[in-house]
């Protein structure tokens, strides 16, 4: 079906604001990924059937998350849409520092409900919706079925231990050959290494705090959980793991360079890509591991696009949001891309699309394993807290970034395991002092 040029200049996406005759230029804060380089390839269409402009201000994930949040907490009014989370948006909504968006249910032809349920109560906060998503995930195992084949190894059919993952790495490394047996999230950050690392941490049966908001990153449990990451990665991983994110490993698995690797159910539409990947063909999933529990195994998230509430142009951002996250989107990239590479995990009518799931079978794997999540049972063990890879308060960036500090430092050497989480435990009381979750 060739791409209907009446969504460009005359849908309802178009608003009266974007065909008024004052052009805007609005500012956009975004992270430098698959979908978001996409989404700045089509803008331009926006722009011309509006009028309007984009300034884009493309960032490296950490550094986003930095200026944005100094930003909206200041009132700076440097951008007028932020691309951020599931973590953010709540907390950042409930301060009243974003733009509320519960119009967008009055739009018949955006069909807010059309997104699902669990990712718009994510991006919800006292009955509010303050972003709309463009993608949302789960963790899975990426891996290599040629190298798989190559070794001999059959790949688990149902969800394996941690401690079986490490066998079956062992089999499948092969660095003389230029394939790591795995390839791990190591950047320092709460969502970049401790992405990968809260997940991991709660299958060995940790937690960040107990019932009464104590920190508990001196335990037993975390001590065997970042033990045995730093094991893995030291054994298995490439050189300089602790320099790679999503992005960096991202790039390594699809250049062919790592046999497995547990990260975010949305690059499987770039992994899988033919025109963006060596190995689409000969790469498949299964679940990520778990080990004395499954709680808390599979991370959720949603990346979205959200107003801060200082934008003097949140009409044309909202424009811009509805354009951008609308059914008729995806079909453009669709289109435009290849199926293949639409952003999954949002809208119940692009997941049941016959294009879809012709170019991307594993669409619905990726939708059952979201919804397989429980962010409010996180852990093996009552807590009192909400979220699988961080906590839903607003310390816990802080905290996580502290944390992934020192535990990329134990993966260089640079600190013991022991050193890393007892300063850990260190910083979280202090923080949780001076927040007065504690006394």
């Amino acid at each position: 079906m060739k791409l209907r040029t009446a969504m460009l200049a005359g849908s309802a996406l178009v608003s009266a604001v974007a065909t008024s005759a004052i052009a805007e230029e609005i500012t956009i804060a975004t992270v430098n990924n698959a979908d978001m380089i996409v989404m700045q390839k089509l803008a331009p269409k926006w722009e011309e059937a509006t009028g309007n402009t984009i300034n884009w201000v493309v960032l490296e994930e950490n550094v986003l998350r930095q200026r944005t949040t100094t930003d909206i907490a200041t009132g700076g009014g440097s951008f007028d849409i932020m691309f951020i989370g599931a973590y953010e948006t709540p907390i950042w909504g409930a301060k009243g520092w974003l733009t509320p968006l519960d119009d967008f249910a009055d739009d018949a032809d955006y069909d807010l409900e059309d997104i699902f349920q669990l990712v718009r109560n994510g991006l919800s906060a006292d009955g509010h919706l303050y972003a709309v998503p463009l993608y949302s995930e789960t963790s899975f195992t990426f891996y290599r079925t040629d190298v798989f084949e190559k070794a001999g190894v059959e790949a688990p059919t149902e969800q394996i231990t941690y401690d079986a993952f490490a066998e079956l790495v062992a089999k499948v490394h092969d660095p003389e050959n230029g394939v790591y047996g795995t390839c791990q999230r190591g950047k320092a950050g709460w969502g970049e290494n401790m992405a990968f690392i809260g997940p991991l941490a709660n299958a060995f049966g940790a937690k960040w705090f107990d019932m009464d908001w104590q920190p508990q990153l001196d335990s037993e449990e975390w001590n065997n959980a970042i033990t045995y990451y730093v094991d893995l990665m030291n054994n298995y991983g490439p050189p300089g793991a602790s320099a790679n994110g999503h992005n960096e490993n991202r790039a390594l698995f699809k250049d062919g360079k790592c046999a497995t690797w547990v990260d975010a159910t949305s690059a499987a539409n770039d992994v899988r890509n033919p025109k963006t990947s060596t190995v689409a063909d000969v790469t498949d999933f299964f679940q990520a591991p778990k080990q004395v529990t499954s709680n808390g195994t599979g991370w959720f998230w949603s990346w979205a696009l959200a107003i801060p509430a200082s934008s003097q142009k949140a009409d044309v951002a909202k424009d811009f949001l509805k354009w951008g996250t609308s059914k008729e989107y995806y079909e453009m990239v669709g289109e435009t891309e290849g199926w293949v590479a639409v952003p999954s995990g949002t809208r119940a009518s692009v997941h049941e699309d016959p294009r879809l799931l012709e170019a991307a079978p594993f669409a619905e794997t990726i939708k059952n394993a979201i919804f397989s999540v429980d962010p409010a049972n996180p852990t093996r063990d009552p807590v009192p807290y909400t979220g699988v890879q961080f906590v839903a308060i607003p310390e816990f960036q802080g905290i996580g970034n502290y944390v992934g500090q020192q535990i990329a430092a134990a993966l260089t050497g640079q600190a013991t395991v022991e050193e890393a989480l007892a300063n850990s435990q260190k910083f979280a009381v202090r923080e949780m002092t001076k927040a007065g979750y504690i006394k």
